[in-house]
């Protein structure tokens, strides 16, 4: 399990738990911690070098945001990836994302022309190297931006909370083309940058919308990730 433990030992409680929790999330989204694969709070507690009250806290975050299912005397389960809440997910970040890449086409007088361009070229060094985690960052970080341009940081947080179920079937998607994701981001930037707000929600809205085709494919490459709906 790739998991980076790292020193909390100078941090409090809380903020331990939040980066345990943290980095089984990443974890998870990466599949190194794959669907229906099991954790046991002592051999995470040991991985990281803290008490079990911390990772038993981390546990509870990551069951509350639908990852993993604690079982009494057993085992944490990590969940498996259910269609039916990654389109749940899928149909908030639209309604937000939408909301978002309009203010942000309101702003682009005053967005410098090159914004945009070292995030894709970050993107485009990971997809050549096939680096899926590298690549799922800079993809995040594009839409983070267009939070950022939009005056709205803190709608962004809400996505990412809300877009764990889609972010696993994002990550196997990788392996079906990098590249487009790259075109398609670069056509939204260019409708924000023209100030075509129709244009760029257009391009937003069947960008997040490729999952729908997608997923059924994705699931069929990969049963054992998903449950049977």
């Amino acid at each position: 399990m790739n998991i980076e433990a790292r020193d909390f030992a100078d941090d409090v409680r809380p903020t331990i738990a939040r980066r345990i929790a943290q980095s089984l999330r990443d974890a998870i989204v990466g599949l190194d911690l794959k669907p229906g694969d099991t954790i046991s709070e002592s051999d995470i507690a040991a991985r990281f070098g803290v008490s079990r009250q911390p990772v038993r806290e981390a546990f509870i975050q990551l069951s509350e945001q639908g990852l993993v299912r604690i079982r009494p005397q057993r085992s944490t389960e990590i969940v498996r990836i259910s269609i039916r809440e990654v389109l749940n997910a899928r149909f908030i970040r639209v309604a937000l994302e939408v909301a978002l890449v309009r203010k942000a086409t309101e702003a682009s007088a005053t967005l410098a022309p090159d914004v945009y361009d070292e995030l894709f070229r970050l993107q485009t060094k990971a997809s050549d190297a096939n680096e899926f985690r590298e690549f799922h960052r800079h993809d995040d970080a594009f839409h983070r931006l267009i939070a950022l341009q939009a005056g709205h940081e803190e709608t962004w947080k809400l996505i990412d909370a809300q877009k764990i179920q889609m972010d696993r079937v994002r990550y196997l998607s990788l392996a079906l083309g990098m590249p487009v994701t790259i075109d398609e981001h670069r056509g939204i930037a260019a409708a924000i940058l023209a100030g075509d707000a129709d244009l760029a929600e257009r391009r937003m809205r069947d960008h997040l919308h490729k999952i729908d085709t997608k997923i059924h494919r994705i699931r069929d490459m990969n049963r054992e990730y998903f449950t049977d709906e």
